[in-house]
């Protein structure tokens, strides 16, 4: 191979490295900063998530919205964030989301309320997010009560969740009707709490819903209504801070203590908040930890189990970070995936907890094909025998090993310019032999 060849060859390999994710990563010791390096990593294709169900892998919207939501909150990957923007205004993907694919006779609500939610966190505009009026599209859904509902030919599954979404959204895309705030409002249950499930009796509060409702309601100025949902919240909180779903499980699990703690947080009860996070940070993975699964969350304090690790840890991050949907924003975030900086800290270090099988019930509440779901116990997975690291407070987790991504980088760069020195050796010598 001629010299300039050689060269050029090995300066388009180092633009390539340059421009790939593994040398974007970045290590940190930021909590939600290294769950958010995690979470980019799980996407498949880099633009999405996938869920497996009789051995047929399928497109999971609601979730990928989720992780970038995540992302937005830690501040990190915004062009992770754009390639799920992308990805998911994908005709193909979208009209499968909103309408399954049959906009004459299917429409949701949950759909289009994260949908355009997450429309404005990323920069977008909602009302032409991928040349489609979300907003509009979500407003022709609002029944005259005020509420949000499906239009299908199948069952509706409009729920807490999806009023509240709606509300977030419409309130940062120029306003929330009032009618749909005093709908959301009105449904308290006498113990101050909100439902997952709307207009029934007797009405049962819902620590998610909760959540939820809350945020939406101090968006739409409304904190009259969102404080005794806060008080509920405090009251519900175990000892540990941590915060149980309807499995009742007496510690709490990463899902609902990420929600009840992101609402504390905006609602300006710091001391449940920082209980929340205290008990959201038992469950990270550390340093003494697989290092695939540093920064990720478990579900709860049985262990570390991959099936539910994704949607525990996105909703963790939210709690973490202390980010409330209506100020999210991933505009101006960093790019690229941050990796756990492990540099000096002695091996060893931290909790470890090891388990084996897990076998769980996941209750979803969600409209279909959307994601606005309440996880109250993990899916049945395999665990795998890990680490969730225990560490002090400061938002930050103990560091042992080497920083991986570092390395990598310095290690490609060698390969890379020792590749381009025997090159120009090799050329030298057959140059010497043809004189």
């Amino acid at each position: 191979m001629p010299l300039r060849r050689t060269a050029a060859a090995v300066a388009v390999a180092l633009a390539a490295l340059a421009a790939s994710p593994a040398a974007q990563a970045w290590s940190t010791e930021d909590r939600a900063g290294t769950a958010g390096g995690w979470l980019t990593r799980q996407l498949v294709g880099g633009d999405h998530l996938e869920i497996v169900f009789d051995g047929v892998a399928y497109p999971d919207q609601g979730l990928t919205l989720d992780l970038g939501f995540a992302l937005a909150a830690a501040d990190v990957a915004r062009d992770g964030v754009e390639r799920i923007g992308a990805w998911v205004s994908r005709p193909e993907v979208m009209g499968n989301y909103l309408h399954f694919d049959a906009p004459e006779r299917e429409s949701y609500a949950g759909a289009h309320a994260k949908l355009a939610l997450f429309a404005s966190v990323s920069g977008a505009d909602p009302a032409d997010f991928g040349g489609v009026d979300l907003v509009a599209g979500l407003t022709a859904l609002k029944a005259p009560s005020g509420r949000f509902t499906d239009r299908t030919a199948h069952q509706d599954y409009s729920n807490g969740f999806t009023q509240a979404f709606a509300v977030l959204a419409l309130d940062r895309a120029g306003g929330a009707p009032r009618d749909a705030v005093d709908f959301l409002a009105g449904g308290r249950c006498p113990d101050g709490g909100y439902p997952l499930v709307l207009a029934t009796t007797p009405c049962t509060s819902h620590p998610d819903a909760t959540a939820m409702a809350v945020q939406a309601l101090l968006a739409a100025d409304r904190p009259d209504d969102a404080a005794p949902g806060l008080t509920w919240l405090e009251r519900r909180q175990a000892d540990g801070g941590g915060f149980a779903g309807e499995d009742g499980s007496a510690e709490g699990n990463a899902n609902s203590t990420g929600l009840a703690a992101q609402a504390l947080r905006v609602g300006g009860r710091t001391g449940a908040a920082d209980r929340a996070v205290a008990f959201l940070e038992s469950l990270q993975v550390g340093c003494s930890g697989p290092e695939a699964d540093r920064g990720a969350f478990a579900f709860d304090r049985t262990g570390f189990a991959t099936g539910s690790a994704t949607r525990a840890t996105t909703q963790a991050v939210l709690g973490v970070a202390g980010v409330g949907y209506a100020a999210l924003s991933s505009v101006g975030d960093r790019t690229g995936a941050p990796v756990l900086d492990c540099a000096g800290t002695p091996p060893g270090s931290g909790t470890t907890t090891t388990t084996t099988t897990t076998t769980g019930t996941t209750t979803t509440a969600a409209s279909t094909p959307d994601a606005t779901t309440t996880t109250d116990a993990p899916p049945a997975a395999t665990t795998t025998t890990s680490e969730v690291v225990t560490v002090g407070g400061g938002g930050t987790l103990a560091r042992t090993g080497v920083a991986v991504g570092p390395a990598l980088w310095l290690g490609a760069l060698l390969v890379a310019g020792g590749a381009l020195v025997l090159a120009l050796a090799r050329e030298r010598h057959v140059a010497r032999r043809r004189r």
